[in-house]
């Protein structure tokens, strides 16, 4: 089985960090990965994305031409990669900053997460809003195991932030809940 993503947002929101996470999980798990981050020149503000894909088998290329999921934190990252999303695959938006009206299309299975809203006012910090969307990405496809995404967190975070473990733990979580399972 291969499965792939692209996750995108804006510099600053966590994107290349989820999807550096997700690679690592995966990998824990035995299966073969590719992870290929972008963002612009801008930095901080500025666009970002990463694809992963997973596979069972070797990867040929990193490169996706028609993502089977993607998972969305801003309205112009749903611009630009929406078109090129493969029917049936699965749509995550952030709620928050996405107006779901603006998925025009009835061949994803869309899910809405408020991500913005529960990191700030569950979890306490709306830094931890990709984390919400990545626990709902997995749990709603089960690309991963949720446990091994928490296990994996202590190699994608610094010794510098490791306090914060804790908290992408509950993200990841509240981001599961919402998917319908609870972790």
């Amino acid at each position: 089985m291969t499965t792939d993503i692209i996750m995108a947002g804006f510099g600053g929101q966590g994107i290349l960090m989820i999807g550096n996470l997700l690679a690592l999980a995966a990998m824990e798990e035995g299966r073969h990965v590719t992870y290929f981050p972008a963002y612009g020149v801008e930095m901080r503000g500025g666009t970002a994305n990463c694809t992963v894909v997973i596979s069972d088998e070797e990867i040929g290329s990193p490169v996706v031409g028609r993502p089977k999921s993607l998972l969305i934190m801003n309205g112009p990252s749903l611009e630009r990669f929406l078109p090129s999303m493969a029917p049936g695959g699965d749509l995550i938006i952030n709620s928050s900053l996405v107006d779901a009206s603006m998925v025009n299309r009835n061949d994803v299975r869309l899910l809405s997460v408020p991500a913005d809203e529960i990191a700030r006012n569950v979890i306490g910090s709306r830094q931890m809003a990709s984390m919400v969307a990545l626990g709902a990405y997995v749990a709603r496809t089960g690309v991963v195991r949720l446990d091994t995404l928490n296990d994996c967190l202590p190699k994608v975070i610094s010794k510098k932030y490791e306090k914060f473990i804790p908290l992408n733990v509950n993200a990841l979580k509240e981001g599961a809940a919402l998917a319908g399972i609870h972790a």
